[in-house]
């Protein structure tokens, strides 16, 4: 069967036509991307599978890796690139509406807008974010994947990266897998040592803040700064 083969008030293209793309399911957004199907299943079909292979909706596409995705019949190599990169391109759309609603000295906005990006990952991700003289946000890199340790984290490294965006105050954002945002040793042991530094050269640490499941952790909201 084919998209084709279904009735054209059930095929994804024809129902976008007719009545936008906000009308289709997450499973007929995803065959638009798949296009067709494959062994006598559409691409709806195919969609449907791909987005049981996790959570069960969107979310999924985050979480998996291209070989998981071309464990589903009907995705290979080319169709699961494909499926990654709406994903990726989904969350920095939603990145890019939230960035002018970010204030560093609100520890809500900064979580609130790298909480989606954050949350889903299974790793821990040490990110640092750098702010102008007016406290705008500039950019952003990830400094580390893996576990946050003061001992892998090198000073000199941050503060170049804030000497190269001409940075006048930094943030720190990592995520806890466990999705408990509460601070480890090893988090305190990282600002301590982030703070001291930013002292000596003049690059003031805003916060750190830890991103959760939904929910996160400011050192500066809980006077830990």
């Amino acid at each position: 069967m084919t998209a084709k083969n279904l009735p054209v008030s059930e095929q994804p293209y024809e129902k976008c036509l007719k009545s936008g793309a906000a009308s289709l399911s997450d499973a007929e957004l995803l065959a638009v991307i798949i296009r067709c199907g494959t062994n006598g299943s559409s691409s709806t079909e195919v969609a449907k599978h791909v987005l049981s292979k996790r959570t069960g909706n969107l979310l999924g596409l985050y979480q998996m890796s291209l070989k998981e995705l071309q464990e589903v019949p009907g995705i290979g190599k080319v169709k699961a690139i494909q499926l990654k990169c709406i994903a990726e391109l989904s969350k920095r759309i939603a990145q890019t509406g939230r960035q002018q609603a970010v204030v560093m000295q609100n520890a809500f906005s900064v979580a609130d807008y790298y909480m989606e990006q954050l949350r889903h990952e299974e790793k821990e991700h040490l990110m640092l974010c750098m702010f102008d003289t007016k406290c705008h946000l500039i950019a952003d890199s990830i400094l580390s994947i893996g576990t946050v340790n003061a001992s892998l984290i090198s000073p000199r490294e941050i503060f170049l990266k804030a000497f190269e965006y001409h940075a006048v105050h930094v943030i720190l954002v990592h995520n806890h897998p466990s999705g408990n945002p509460l601070p480890s040793r090893q988090d305190i042991e990282v600002t301590r040592k982030i703070v001291e530094g930013g002292r000596l050269l003049e690059i003031e640490l805003a916060d750190h803040i830890i991103i959760g499941d939904k929910k996160y952790f400011s050192f500066k909201e809980q006077e830990m700064l």
